[in-house]
């Protein structure tokens, strides 16, 4: 099975190859580390959006090496949607609750087939440290029942019910340095928390197909950003050309 059916048929990927060339991941990791060291009160897994404020960062989420993985999943119309640095702290980094990122966005866009994330290592991720772990084939469920979280989170404040999700079929998608995965923005996913004595940080890059229509409306999108990476703008969305 060719990894875009593979892909299709279970809303992620693992490639098993690096992302970047060793040089500049290295690059990408000492500005991961900046942000981190100049988060002011911010928690380690909150630098969502760290693009908006560093122009540096561009580098890495229009990279031919990126878009070119992204390319054969959601077409060669590609807007950056998002980017987010999770970092986990060793035996302290909270769990990440089963959720869908087309939960969080509901109402943002028209649709939600055709977003993908990019999941970098930027350390080692596993089981012990926390690594994300998906549920095969959700991604075609629609969306899931939810529940609010009792939570100071800036980011994950609701959760699907725990009689939504099958455990037993979770695959955890453990990662060496510089090595990534990709999920379907409809798929059930989630982490542990960090039990270990090793940080776990990932480098989530969201891209989405310019066929779909960016809701200029929503609250949420009032003050968003979105970036042309790559092809033509369909929807004729409001994308900002770098």
């Amino acid at each position: 099975m060719s990894d875009v059916n593979f892909y299709r048929d279970n809303g992620y990927l693992l490639t098993g190859r690096p992302l970047f060339s060793p040089e500049k991941f290295e690059r990408l990791f000492a500005l991961f580390e900046e942000h981190l060291a100049n988060r002011g009160d911010l928690k380690p897994d909150e630098l969502d959006v760290p693009h908006m404020k560093d122009p540096r960062l561009f580098d890495f989420l229009m990279a031919d090496e990126v878009l070119d993985v992204v390319e054969p999943l959601i077409g060669p119309n590609i807007g950056l949607w998002s980017s987010h640095f999770i970092s986990k702290e060793p035996k302290k980094g909270n769990a990440t609750p089963w959720h869908e990122d087309s939960a969080y966005w509901k109402g943002r866009f028209d649709r939600f087939d055709k977003i993908v994330t990019v999941w970098l290592a930027i350390d080692k991720a596993d089981v012990e440290n926390g690594c994300m772990g998906v549920i095969p084939g959700t991604h075609r469920n629609g969306f899931s029942e939810y529940e609010k979280m009792d939570t100071d989170s800036r980011i994950f404040k609701i959760r699907i019910k725990d009689s939504q999700v099958d455990e037993s079929k979770v695959v955890w998608l453990e990662l060496e340095k510089n090595f990534y995965s990709l999920h379907d923005s409809r798929i059930i996913h989630g982490a542990r928390a960090n039990t270990s004595q090793r940080r776990r940080t990932g480098y989530t890059m969201r891209y989405f197909s310019n066929e779909l229509v960016f809701n200029r409306e929503h609250p949420d999108n009032l003050r968003h950003r979105i970036y042309h990476c790559r092809g033509e703008n369909v929807a004729g969305n409001p994308l900002i050309y770098l």
